[in-house]
């Protein structure tokens, strides 16, 4: 059976918290393993933190919408904001070889959204604003 909530939350680290535990119950509804559910909420908190720093930075006010669909495969989280846009594909890989002292800070945040899910997708649309869709599966041994 296919379930969704959506929410919307001010775009504030105050929110993350429930915005964490929105996804935390949906996960659990669609049936996700205590890893994949952890695995969802850290890549869904990595993702609203920087759309509070970057998009709706500089002093920008705003809202994120939170949407959990529970699908057959597993759970799929979409964050809605109207920040400023973003490209995923302008973002280089982190260097993960060169010493800690001689990286830059930061830019770790799409490496973590990319390992802890099993697919996402992004979209900027004038309208719609910034989309980005993560996707976590539910383990094959359930």
């Amino acid at each position: 059976m296919e379930q969704s909530k959506t929410c919307s939350f001010p775009a504030v680290c105050a929110s993350l918290e429930a915005i964490s535990l929105q996804v935390k119950e949906a996960a659990d509804a669609a049936g996700l393993d205590d890893d994949a559910a952890y695995a969802i909420q850290l890549a869904v908190e990595e993702a609203c933190d920087n759309i509070i720093e970057h998009a709706y930075g500089n002093n920008m006010r705003g809202d994120i919408e939170c949407t959990c669909e529970a699908t057959p495969d597993g759970l799929v989280v979409t964050l809605r904001d109207h920040g400023d846009p973003f490209d995923p594909d302008s973002v280089p890989p982190p260097n993960l070889d060169s010493p800690l002292e001689e990286r830059d800070a930061g830019g770790l945040g799409l490496h973590f959204i990319r390992r802890l899910t099993d697919d996402f997708c992004f979209q900027f649309d004038a309208e719609q604003g910034n989309v980005l869709m993560l996707f976590k599966r539910r383990s094959l041994s359930e």
